[in-house]
Order: structure tokens, then sequence, then C-alpha cells
């Protein structure tokens, strides 16, 4: 006896159901203990299954880590926006307030990112490649804005596109220490006192 189309799409439904489950209980594993310590037998019992089980949903460790990221990366993409709908500083300050509501995401990036220097590690091409892409995309759109006046001229706009991603994550590393930090207004503050064009003195 073959399932009917409603019965297949309801097996669908729950199946992609509980792979999302897997993909936020892994959420919460990677980014407190990292890849190479966080565990797929932790990952499984928190879901309800053996590490056996969780093989009919992602074929391996790295397979389930690698859609982790990816759906994080889209969370954000989702969150930033288009640049065309608003400055780049603006993107930026809207992805640093998103990380202050999502601890889980947060950690998972700052620990991982951490973790990802080592050349052996499966997300070190991925970590290398972004940063690189993200400079070099900043420091076009930053030219850009020098050009419309909206950012200072006499600003390295290759310098100012690394220090934008070093001063996001080194927040992020103290706000995960001390949830007190107000990433968004320090992110504000280095914005207004580095990026901005000088009113001159009256």
């Amino acid at each position: 006896m073959t399932n009917s189309p409603a019965q297949k799409r309801g097996s669908y439904a729950k199946g992609q159901a509980k792979r999302q489950e897997i993909l936020d209980a892994a959420l919460v594993v990677f980014g407190r203990s990292g890849f190479h310590s966080g565990s797929l037998r932790e990952i499984a019992k928190r879901v309800g299954l053996t590490p056996a089980g969780l093989v009919h949903y992602f074929a391996d460790k790295e397979e389930l880590f690698t859609e982790v990221l990816r759906q994080r990366d889209e969370r954000v993409r989702a969150v930033a926006g288009e640049v065309a709908e608003q400055s780049l500083l603006e993107q930026m300050r809207r992805v640093v307030s998103y990380n202050q509501t999502t601890p889980g995401l947060t950690s998972l990036y700052t620990v991982v990112s951490a973790e990802a220097t080592n050349s052996d590690h499966p997300a070190h091409e991925y970590f290398a490649s972004r940063y690189g892409e993200r400079a070099s995309q900043t420091a076009t759109i930053l030219s850009e804005a020098q050009r419309d006046n909206l950012v200072r001229k006499d600003l390295n706009v290759q310098h100012a596109a690394r220090l934008i991603s070093a001063v996001m994550d080194g927040l992020q590393q103290q706000w995960l220490l001390d949830n007190t930090v107000d990433m968004t207004a320090i992110f504000d503050e280095f914005v207004r006192g580095y990026f901005l064009p000088q009113s001159p003195p009256e």
C-alpha cells in the first residue's frame, strides 16, 4: 500500500520540523562548546534521538555544523537589509542590535570564529573568505559614501573596513562576558567618533 500525497506531505513536514529542531539544538551546543567539543550525543539527546538517528537528517557533524552557520548568516542578512535601503553603517548597527537579542547565535559566532583560526578547522576557509569578502565589499561602499560626503574624506577605507569587523566582534565578546555592555550604544559612539564628518567649530 502506497502513501497518499497528503500522507507524504505530512511526513515531509514532520521531517523538516525535526531537522529544524536538530539545528536549533546544535546551535546551542556548538555555541557553548565549539565544533570540536560540541557533542553529537548531546545534540541527539536534546531532540530525543540517538546519535545514529541524526544521520537520517544530516550525514555527519560537518554537514550539521555547516547548515547551522548558513542559517545564522541568513538571519543576519535578513536583519541587515539591503544597502540600497539604508547606509552601510545603519546596516551594521542593525546587526549589532540584533546580536544583542540572540545570545545563542552570538556565542556561536564568537566561539567558532576563534576556534576556526586553526587551519585544520572545518570552518577555517569559511571565516577567512567571509572576512576578506566583507572587507572588500565594505571598503567599496565606504569609498562611495566618501564621494557623497557621508563619511570622512580622510578615512582609509581599507583599514576602516577591517576596523568595523574588529569592533563588532570585540563588542560581542565583551557582551557575552557581561550582558550589561550596551553594544548598540557603544557602536553608535564608534561611528560618530570615527566615521562621520566633523562639523566645523562655531
